[in-house]
């Protein structure tokens, strides 16, 4: 959005929020409070009582709230932490949210030293337990193969083609990407937020509260676990993911998310499956939100991504030629270009 685009919405949320506010004159105010890597935009609203709300600014045709606000309600009527929605407006593309604070899971593993680093990810894995056990994966989109296998062409299309300016496949592609996509389909349907990240848990009152679930789907048991494990804030050495895989598949075996005879081998190498899909997908995000969107800050971020593909691959058998190539070729070409780039990863 141009800058004029931008000060137009600004000036009608603040006259949709003081429309439900304001009744005897202006009183209440704006403040930005965050954006994200969407054209979505949040501000504090405060109150003339002091009280505040946070005010989620969608743009119409590029974001649609309906789903955000549907979801939002059907989780807390089920008894998950999400904030309440007090009032929104589909065709505006305005929410008007419960305010969380700016307490984000991520600014807590700032500094954290790693025991309590492991508390914050056992709290949020427990969180997705929680999730997956009370709310209705039947009530969402399903996370099916035309979407996995979108998701995966993010990288050659973006990560590849456009950024790196590759034209050749990359070898063994072809076999992996169906392989990746039959196992995570394989895998027992659950409610998956999707971005399920440090970022997207708010800390208030005690307990962690979901945000930015908009885009959930009905999908593969393991997304969510593997989306926090391999996040944008830690690299978990192979043991220690382990560790939190098998006790997850402990608990969804109890809680049967999982069947009986789901071993362990078998789960782990599921686990690491959906970790190399995601890692290939975010590294296709990423260079698409730079050059599409002129975004700031992703590509710095690259390298990270192919610590995380390069863990996950480690841990599914086959595919050696990609795995090989990765290392090889992929990584001193990255890393070259985002020299040549000036970006400091």
């Amino acid at each position: 959005m141009s800058q004029a685009d931008t000060l137009t919405r600004l000036e009608r949320l603040q006259q949709w929020a003081s429309a439900r506010h304001d009744g005897d004159g202006p009183r209440s105010s704006l403040s930005l409070a965050a954006g994200d890597a969407s054209f979505r935009r949040y501000y504090r609203l405060q109150l003339a009582d002091g009280a505040t709300r946070m005010l989620m600014d969608a743009p119409p045709p590029q974001e649609d709230i309906r789903p955000f606000v549907a979801i939002a309600r059907d989780w807390r009527a089920a008894g998950l932490p999400v904030p309440e929605i007090h009032a929104s407006d589909a065709d505006a593309g305005f929410v008007e949210l419960e305010d969380l604070g700016d307490a984000p899971l991520h600014l807590a593993l700032e500094g954290a030293d790693e025991n309590t680093t492991a508390a914050h990810f056992e709290d949020a894995i427990t969180l997705i337990v929680q999730l997956q056990n009370r709310s209705d994966p039947a009530e969402l989109p399903p996370y099916d193969s035309a979407t996995l296998g979108r998701e995966l062409d993010l990288f050659p299309d973006w990560c590849l083609g456009q950024w790196l300016d590759m034209t050749q496949p990359a070898p063994g592609w072809v076999a992996l990407r169906q392989d990746l996509i039959d196992t995570a389909l394989a895998q027992p349907v659950v409610t998956v937020h999707r971005d399920y990240d440090a970022m997207n848990l708010m800390q208030y009152s005690g307990e962690l509260y979901l945000i930015d679930f908009q885009d959930a789907l009905a999908g593969p048991v393991s997304y969510d676990l593997i989306s926090l494990l391999h996040g944008r804030y830690r690299r978990f050495s192979a043991d220690q993911r382990a560790r939190w895989i098998e006790g997850f598949r402990h608990t969804a075996i109890a809680d049967q998310r999982l069947p009986a005879e789901c071993d362990a081998e078998t789960f782990l190498e599921q686990v690491n499956a959906m970790a190399a899909q995601r890692a290939l997908k975010v590294l296709g995000i990423f260079c698409r939100l730079t050059l599409r969107d002129s975004r700031e800050g992703y590509l710095a971020r690259l390298p990270h991504f192919l610590d995380h593909l390069e863990d996950s691959l480690a841990g599914i058998r086959g595919h050696d030629d990609f795995r090989h190539w990765v290392a090889s070729q992929l990584r001193p070409l990255l890393m070259q270009r985002l020299v040549d780039e000036g970006v400091t990863a």
